[in-house]
């Protein structure tokens, strides 16, 4: 019984980071496609979403190293998927609070802003999937 339901418990958690990858998603769509006519395609929006919610989903719970190798042998000093997972997860949240923040305020940001935003966007979430990736094949 236990066990059942801390696997709910787990579910629940990567259902909701998913949920929150979308919406981050969402922001960044709409702030991107406000500035820039060729993309406020409905098209779009879902593609950032669905990039969102696969990030989210798969690189902010990922499973660590062990901190003291098992084995004897010499310690990691970088565990690369957990640096992705934590520079991708900031970046895709500041990107996206950024958004949000120029969607709240109505601000008119220079095209140079828009871009640095999508592109901050593209490589947080590229990072998160590539540590989730990670992560999962070496466990």
């Amino acid at each position: 019984m236990r066990a059942r339901v801390r696997k709910f418990a787990h579910i629940l958690e990567r259902i909701g980071l998913a949920m929150a990858g979308a919406a981050s998603g969402l922001f960044v769509a709409v702030h991107v496609g406000s500035s820039v006519s060729a993309l406020t395609s409905q098209a779009f929006l879902l593609i950032m979403m669905l990039c969102g919610a696969v990030g989210f989903y798969l690189g902010i719970d990922t499973p660590q190293l062990a901190f003291h190798p098992k084995d004897g042998g010499s310690p990691r000093r970088i565990d690369a998927a957990e640096f992705l997972s934590a520079v991708g997860t900031f970046l895709a949240t500041l990107v996206a609070f950024f958004s949000v923040g120029v969607i709240v305020l109505r601000g008119e940001p220079d095209f140079a802003w828009t871009a640095a935003v999508m592109v901050g966007w593209v490589l947080g979430v590229a990072m998160q999937i590539v540590a989730g990736t990670i992560a999962r094949r070496r466990a």
